[in-house]
């Protein structure tokens, strides 16, 4: 079943800045419905983010535009959460945040609830994590993984320093999964950073860092 068109309507709720009318999309017309939450996370919520960063990098919304449709996605998020199906525990924990700098949280969001729906433990740390937050937290209580997530290019060099600087505090015990729109739109990108797991798919993602786990 394609949900293109319950994408098309939930977005034009957010460019015409009517929380209602979007919450009515995914609700009304999405969960009410049968529509997974995974699938309104991934086929409608997603491309309509993807949409409304390509219209504010385009100039054709303006930066409180642009935050006015985020918090609408970030407020449906939370209020799909208490409806997220969750696997049985596999004992893992995974620690989940944006990279120094990156105040772009809502994919990094969307991560940690799939990771929560397969089954893992997870701390979600949200926007602009100093590294040395990060690292302190990663030396005194070390994950079983480290996702990282980085939107904008200019904060690719944060996401160098805080991956070294994470596999410097605790070396090969930890996994690092990194992601998010800008390794997208810088394909040499994954050549140049340290990580077990570089994947914009969460579900993807979710194949690989199983099968890391599994690897003796």
């Amino acid at each position: 079943m394609s949900n293109t068109g319950l994408c098309q309507r939930y977005l034009a709720a957010q460019l015409e800045k009517d929380q209602p009318a979007a919450l009515r999309v995914l609700f009304d017309e999405g969960l009410a419905v049968g529509i997974s939450v995974q699938e309104l996370y991934l086929e409608v919520i997603q491309p309509a983010q993807y949409e409304i960063g390509r219209l504010w990098q385009a100039n054709l919304l303006t930066v409180a535009e642009e935050h006015i449709a985020t918090s609408m996605s970030q407020l449906a998020l939370s209020m799909l959460y208490p409806s997220i199906p969750r696997a049985a525990s596999n004992g893992l924990r995974v620690l989940v945040g944006c990279v120094g700098g990156e105040r772009h949280d809502l994919g990094a969001r969307m991560v940690a609830d799939f990771y929560e729906m397969a089954g893992y433990s997870v701390r979600f740390l949200g926007a602009d994590v100093d590294a040395d937050r990060l690292v302190a937290m990663v030396r005194e209580d070390p994950p079983d993984l480290l996702g990282l997530s980085v939107t904008m290019t200019f904060n690719v060099e944060s996401l160098r320093v805080t991956t070294d600087r994470a596999r410097d505090a605790v070396g090969d015990q930890l996994s690092l999964v990194l992601g998010g729109a800008a390794f997208s739109s810088q394909p040499k990108l994954p050549h140049s950073v340290d990580a077990d797991v570089i994947e914009t798919d969460v579900r993807v993602a979710l194949d690989h860092s199983a099968a890391l786990i599994r690897s003796p």
